[in-house]
Protein backbone atom coordinates (compact mmCIF):
# COMPACT_ATOMS: atom_id res chain seq x y z
CA UNK A 1 0.00 0.00 0.00
CA UNK A 2 1.36 3.39 -1.03
CA UNK A 3 0.56 6.91 0.08
CA UNK A 4 1.95 10.08 -1.50
CA UNK A 5 3.56 12.61 0.82
CA UNK A 6 3.49 16.01 -0.88
CA UNK A 7 7.06 16.94 -0.01
CA UNK A 8 10.44 17.00 -1.70
CA UNK A 9 12.10 17.00 1.74
CA UNK A 10 13.48 13.50 2.21
CA UNK A 11 14.19 14.19 5.91
CA UNK A 12 10.48 14.60 6.51
CA UNK A 13 9.66 11.50 4.46
CA UNK A 14 12.18 9.40 6.43
CA UNK A 15 10.76 10.66 9.75
CA UNK A 16 7.23 9.70 8.83
CA UNK A 17 8.12 6.38 7.22
CA UNK A 18 9.74 5.42 10.52
CA UNK A 19 6.45 6.15 12.27
CA UNK A 20 4.34 4.31 9.70
CA UNK A 21 6.42 1.13 9.78
CA UNK A 22 5.44 -1.57 7.30
CA UNK A 23 1.77 -0.63 7.14
CA UNK A 24 2.10 1.85 4.28
CA UNK A 25 4.91 2.83 1.95
CA UNK A 26 5.29 6.59 1.81
CA UNK A 27 6.27 8.06 -1.55
CA UNK A 28 7.77 11.54 -1.65
CA UNK A 29 7.53 13.84 -4.66
CA UNK A 30 11.15 12.97 -5.44
CA UNK A 31 10.19 9.29 -5.58
CA UNK A 32 7.59 10.20 -8.19
CA UNK A 33 9.94 12.49 -10.15
CA UNK A 34 7.62 15.42 -9.50
CA UNK A 35 9.82 18.50 -9.71
CA UNK A 36 7.24 21.25 -10.08
CA UNK A 37 7.43 23.71 -7.20
CA UNK A 38 4.16 24.20 -5.35
CA UNK A 39 4.15 27.82 -4.30
CA UNK A 40 2.94 28.33 -0.74
CA UNK A 41 0.74 31.39 -1.13
CA UNK A 42 -1.59 30.97 1.86
CA UNK A 43 -1.16 32.88 5.13
CA UNK A 44 -1.82 29.97 7.51
CA UNK A 45 -0.35 26.52 8.07
CA UNK A 46 -3.82 25.08 7.44
CA UNK A 47 -4.08 26.89 4.11
CA UNK A 48 -0.64 25.94 2.81
CA UNK A 49 -1.06 22.32 3.87
CA UNK A 50 -4.36 22.06 2.00
CA UNK A 51 -2.98 23.88 -1.04
CA UNK A 52 -0.16 21.34 -1.39
CA UNK A 53 -2.42 18.32 -0.85
CA UNK A 54 -4.90 19.61 -3.43
CA UNK A 55 -2.15 20.22 -5.99
CA UNK A 56 -0.66 16.73 -5.61
CA UNK A 57 -4.05 15.01 -5.65
CA UNK A 58 -4.91 16.92 -8.82
CA UNK A 59 -1.68 15.66 -10.43
CA UNK A 60 -1.79 11.98 -9.42
CA UNK A 61 -5.45 11.31 -8.53
CA UNK A 62 -4.29 9.18 -5.58
CA UNK A 63 -4.58 9.44 -1.82
CA UNK A 64 -1.99 11.86 -0.53
CA UNK A 65 -1.14 14.14 2.36
CA UNK A 66 0.81 17.33 2.87
CA UNK A 67 2.11 19.11 5.91
CA UNK A 68 3.02 22.64 6.80
CA UNK A 69 4.98 23.37 9.93
CA UNK A 70 5.81 26.57 11.73
CA UNK A 71 7.93 27.56 14.69
CA UNK A 72 5.84 29.96 16.74
CA UNK A 73 7.82 32.06 19.22
CA UNK A 74 5.77 33.64 22.00
CA UNK A 75 7.81 36.84 22.44
CA UNK A 76 7.72 37.45 18.66
CA UNK A 77 3.92 37.22 18.53
CA UNK A 78 4.02 33.80 16.90
CA UNK A 79 6.71 34.57 14.32
CA UNK A 80 8.19 33.13 12.21
CA UNK A 81 5.09 30.91 12.01
CA UNK A 82 3.92 30.20 8.48
CA UNK A 83 7.08 31.90 7.16
CA UNK A 84 9.46 29.65 9.11
CA UNK A 85 11.11 28.06 6.07
CA UNK A 86 11.76 31.43 4.40
CA UNK A 87 12.14 33.65 7.46
CA UNK A 88 15.44 35.21 6.37
CA UNK A 89 14.23 36.01 2.85
CA UNK A 90 14.33 34.49 -0.64
CA UNK A 91 17.95 33.28 -0.40
CA UNK A 92 17.62 31.90 3.11
CA UNK A 93 18.84 28.59 4.47
CA UNK A 94 18.43 27.02 7.92
CA UNK A 95 21.53 28.75 9.29
CA UNK A 96 20.35 32.21 8.18
CA UNK A 97 16.86 31.56 9.49
CA UNK A 98 18.20 30.55 12.90
CA UNK A 99 20.61 33.51 13.01
CA UNK A 100 17.81 35.99 12.29
CA UNK A 101 15.51 34.38 14.84
CA UNK A 102 18.17 34.53 17.56
CA UNK A 103 18.92 38.16 16.68
CA UNK A 104 15.24 39.12 16.88
CA UNK A 105 14.80 37.22 20.15
CA UNK A 106 17.97 38.53 21.80
CA UNK A 107 16.31 41.37 23.73
CA UNK A 108 13.62 39.13 25.22
CA UNK A 109 13.93 37.00 28.34
CA UNK A 110 10.90 34.93 27.32
CA UNK A 111 12.21 32.14 25.09
CA UNK A 112 9.03 30.05 24.99
CA UNK A 113 8.15 28.62 21.61
CA UNK A 114 6.21 25.83 20.02
CA UNK A 115 6.39 23.84 16.82
CA UNK A 116 3.01 23.33 15.17
CA UNK A 117 2.30 20.98 12.25
CA UNK A 118 -0.89 20.77 10.24
CA UNK A 119 -1.33 17.72 8.00
CA UNK A 120 -3.97 17.65 5.28
CA UNK A 121 -5.05 14.24 4.00
CA UNK A 122 -6.85 14.16 0.65
CA UNK A 123 -8.45 11.38 -1.38
CA UNK A 124 -11.32 11.19 -3.85
CA UNK A 125 -13.88 11.19 -1.05
CA UNK A 126 -12.71 13.74 1.50
CA UNK A 127 -10.21 16.20 2.86
CA UNK A 128 -9.33 16.16 6.56
CA UNK A 129 -6.73 17.94 8.70
CA UNK A 130 -4.72 16.87 11.75
CA UNK A 131 -2.68 19.08 14.09
CA UNK A 132 0.36 18.33 16.23
CA UNK A 133 1.96 20.74 18.73
CA UNK A 134 5.06 20.53 20.92
CA UNK A 135 5.94 23.29 23.36
CA UNK A 136 9.47 24.13 24.35
CA UNK A 137 12.04 26.91 24.36
CA UNK A 138 14.67 28.48 22.16
CA UNK A 139 18.30 28.36 23.24
CA UNK A 140 20.92 30.92 22.27
CA UNK A 141 23.23 28.65 20.28
CA UNK A 142 22.64 25.64 18.05
CA UNK A 143 23.55 22.23 19.46
CA UNK A 144 23.43 18.84 17.72
CA UNK A 145 23.89 17.30 14.29
CA UNK A 146 20.59 15.47 13.76
CA UNK A 147 17.40 16.85 12.32
CA UNK A 148 16.93 19.92 10.16
CA UNK A 149 15.52 23.43 10.18
CA UNK A 150 15.37 24.99 13.65
CA UNK A 151 16.05 21.70 15.44
CA UNK A 152 19.47 22.77 16.84
CA UNK A 153 17.98 25.68 18.84
CA UNK A 154 14.74 24.10 20.10
CA UNK A 155 14.47 22.08 23.32
CA UNK A 156 11.05 20.45 23.74
CA UNK A 157 9.35 20.40 27.12
CA UNK A 158 10.25 17.22 28.98
CA UNK A 159 13.77 17.01 27.58
CA UNK A 160 17.17 18.56 28.15
CA UNK A 161 18.24 17.95 24.57
CA UNK A 162 17.57 19.90 21.40
CA UNK A 163 15.78 18.11 18.58
CA UNK A 164 19.13 18.11 16.75
CA UNK A 165 20.71 16.09 19.57
CA UNK A 166 18.07 13.37 19.30
CA UNK A 167 18.27 10.33 17.04
CA UNK A 168 15.13 9.94 14.95
CA UNK A 169 13.43 7.42 17.23
CA UNK A 170 13.92 9.76 20.19
CA UNK A 171 12.73 12.83 18.30
CA UNK A 172 9.59 10.97 17.23
CA UNK A 173 8.61 10.61 20.90
CA UNK A 174 8.28 14.40 21.13
CA UNK A 175 7.87 15.83 17.67
CA UNK A 176 4.96 17.97 16.52
CA UNK A 177 5.07 16.24 13.14
CA UNK A 178 4.95 12.82 14.80
CA UNK A 179 1.95 13.89 16.88
CA UNK A 180 0.01 15.06 13.82
CA UNK A 181 1.05 12.00 11.84
CA UNK A 182 0.02 9.62 14.62
CA UNK A 183 -3.49 11.04 14.29
CA UNK A 184 -3.33 10.56 10.52
CA UNK A 185 -2.09 6.99 10.95
CA UNK A 186 -4.98 6.12 13.27
CA UNK A 187 -7.37 7.54 10.71
CA UNK A 188 -5.74 5.62 7.84
CA UNK A 189 -5.99 2.29 9.63
CA UNK A 190 -9.74 2.70 9.23
CA UNK A 191 -9.39 3.78 5.59
CA UNK A 192 -7.23 0.98 4.19
CA UNK A 193 -9.87 0.47 1.48
CA UNK A 194 -8.87 3.80 -0.08
CA UNK A 195 -5.16 2.96 -0.12
CA UNK A 196 -5.75 -0.44 -1.69
CA UNK A 197 -7.18 1.17 -4.83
Amino acid sequence: MKLIFATANNNKAIELQALMGDLIQIQSLKDLSFTQEIEETETTLEGNSKLKADAVFSEFKRACFADDTGLEVEALNGAPGVFSARYAGPDCNPERNMALLLKNLDEYSNKKARFRTVITYRDEKETIQFEGIINGEIISEGIGNYGFGYDPIFIPDGSQLTFAQMPLDEKNKFSHRARAFTKLKAYLINRIDVLNN
